[in-house]
Protein backbone atom coordinates (compact mmCIF):
# COMPACT_ATOMS: atom_id res chain seq x y z
CA UNK A 1 0.00 0.00 0.00
CA UNK A 2 1.45 4.09 -0.72
CA UNK A 3 1.52 6.19 1.81
CA UNK A 4 -0.40 9.02 0.24
CA UNK A 5 0.23 11.81 2.67
CA UNK A 6 3.91 11.08 3.09
CA UNK A 7 4.67 14.47 2.05
CA UNK A 8 2.38 15.78 5.02
CA UNK A 9 3.68 14.51 7.87
CA UNK A 10 6.23 16.82 9.87
CA UNK A 11 9.99 15.49 10.13
CA UNK A 12 10.91 13.62 12.85
CA UNK A 13 13.24 15.67 15.28
CA UNK A 14 16.54 15.63 14.08
CA UNK A 15 19.87 16.45 15.95
CA UNK A 16 20.07 20.63 14.63
CA UNK A 17 16.92 21.19 16.52
CA UNK A 18 18.57 19.98 20.18
CA UNK A 19 21.08 21.86 22.56
CA UNK A 20 23.37 19.38 23.33
CA UNK A 21 23.45 18.77 26.95
CA UNK A 22 26.53 18.18 29.09
CA UNK A 23 25.17 14.72 30.13
CA UNK A 24 24.52 13.68 26.48
CA UNK A 25 27.92 15.00 25.60
CA UNK A 26 29.16 12.92 28.47
CA UNK A 27 27.46 9.69 27.28
CA UNK A 28 28.84 10.05 23.75
CA UNK A 29 32.57 10.88 25.28
CA UNK A 30 32.22 8.00 26.76
CA UNK A 31 31.27 5.87 23.71
CA UNK A 32 33.87 7.66 21.98
CA UNK A 33 36.71 7.43 24.61
CA UNK A 34 36.26 3.06 25.05
CA UNK A 35 36.47 2.95 21.38
CA UNK A 36 39.71 5.07 21.31
CA UNK A 37 41.13 2.95 24.01
CA UNK A 38 40.56 -0.50 22.13
CA UNK A 39 42.86 1.07 19.45
CA UNK A 40 45.55 2.59 21.61
CA UNK A 41 45.38 -0.78 23.14
CA UNK A 42 46.25 -2.38 19.88
CA UNK A 43 49.41 -0.22 19.82
CA UNK A 44 50.72 -1.35 22.53
CA UNK A 45 50.10 -4.82 21.63
CA UNK A 46 51.95 -4.27 18.41
CA UNK A 47 55.08 -2.29 20.40
CA UNK A 48 55.12 -5.50 22.74
CA UNK A 49 55.24 -7.50 19.59
CA UNK A 50 57.96 -5.52 17.87
CA UNK A 51 60.41 -6.30 20.97
CA UNK A 52 59.40 -9.93 20.97
CA UNK A 53 60.21 -10.05 16.93
CA UNK A 54 63.32 -8.40 16.31
CA UNK A 55 65.70 -5.04 17.72
CA UNK A 56 65.07 -3.34 14.31
CA UNK A 57 61.65 -3.93 14.12
CA UNK A 58 61.24 -2.69 17.97
CA UNK A 59 63.55 0.33 17.29
CA UNK A 60 61.08 1.25 14.65
CA UNK A 61 57.78 0.81 17.03
CA UNK A 62 59.52 2.42 19.64
CA UNK A 63 60.69 5.11 17.85
CA UNK A 64 57.01 5.79 16.36
CA UNK A 65 55.01 5.21 19.87
CA UNK A 66 58.20 7.79 21.31
CA UNK A 67 58.07 10.60 18.84
CA UNK A 68 55.30 13.49 19.30
CA UNK A 69 52.86 12.20 17.31
CA UNK A 70 53.07 8.75 19.96
CA UNK A 71 53.66 10.93 23.00
CA UNK A 72 50.14 12.61 21.90
CA UNK A 73 48.35 9.42 21.42
CA UNK A 74 49.42 8.01 24.47
CA UNK A 75 48.77 11.19 26.85
CA UNK A 76 45.00 11.30 24.95
CA UNK A 77 44.60 7.51 25.67
CA UNK A 78 45.76 8.10 29.46
CA UNK A 79 43.03 10.89 29.47
CA UNK A 80 40.35 8.28 27.79
CA UNK A 81 41.18 5.77 30.51
CA UNK A 82 40.31 8.00 33.48
CA UNK A 83 37.59 9.64 31.66
CA UNK A 84 35.98 6.11 30.91
CA UNK A 85 37.02 4.76 34.61
CA UNK A 86 35.09 7.64 36.27
CA UNK A 87 32.49 7.75 33.84
CA UNK A 88 31.77 4.10 34.38
CA UNK A 89 31.61 5.04 38.90
CA UNK A 90 29.26 7.47 37.59
CA UNK A 91 26.92 4.67 35.82
CA UNK A 92 27.68 2.46 38.69
CA UNK A 93 26.32 5.28 41.15
CA UNK A 94 23.15 6.05 38.75
CA UNK A 95 22.92 2.14 39.13
CA UNK A 96 22.04 2.40 42.95
CA UNK A 97 19.57 4.93 41.76
CA UNK A 98 21.41 7.53 43.43
CA UNK A 99 22.16 11.31 41.79
CA UNK A 100 19.32 10.62 38.76
CA UNK A 101 18.11 13.94 39.35
CA UNK A 102 18.85 16.61 36.87
CA UNK A 103 21.49 18.80 39.38
CA UNK A 104 23.24 15.60 40.53
CA UNK A 105 23.81 14.60 36.86
CA UNK A 106 25.24 17.57 35.74
CA UNK A 107 27.67 17.86 38.93
CA UNK A 108 28.70 14.07 38.58
CA UNK A 109 29.11 15.24 34.52
CA UNK A 110 31.00 17.81 35.78
CA UNK A 111 33.25 15.80 38.25
CA UNK A 112 34.12 12.78 35.94
CA UNK A 113 35.49 15.72 33.48
CA UNK A 114 37.47 17.46 35.72
CA UNK A 115 39.03 14.54 37.64
CA UNK A 116 39.74 12.97 34.20
CA UNK A 117 41.69 16.19 33.27
CA UNK A 118 43.09 16.15 37.05
CA UNK A 119 43.88 12.85 37.25
CA UNK A 120 45.58 12.80 33.76
CA UNK A 121 47.98 15.52 34.83
CA UNK A 122 48.73 13.71 38.24
CA UNK A 123 49.38 10.76 36.72
CA UNK A 124 51.56 12.72 33.80
CA UNK A 125 53.47 14.58 37.02
CA UNK A 126 53.94 11.05 39.00
CA UNK A 127 55.16 9.19 36.29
Amino acid sequence: MADVNRGNRPLSPHLTIYRPQLTSMTSILTRITGNALLISSLLIVWWFLAAATSPEYFAYADGVLTSWFGDLVMTLSLWGLWYHTLAGLRHLIWDQGIGLDLDTAYKLGYVVIGGSVLLTLLTIVII
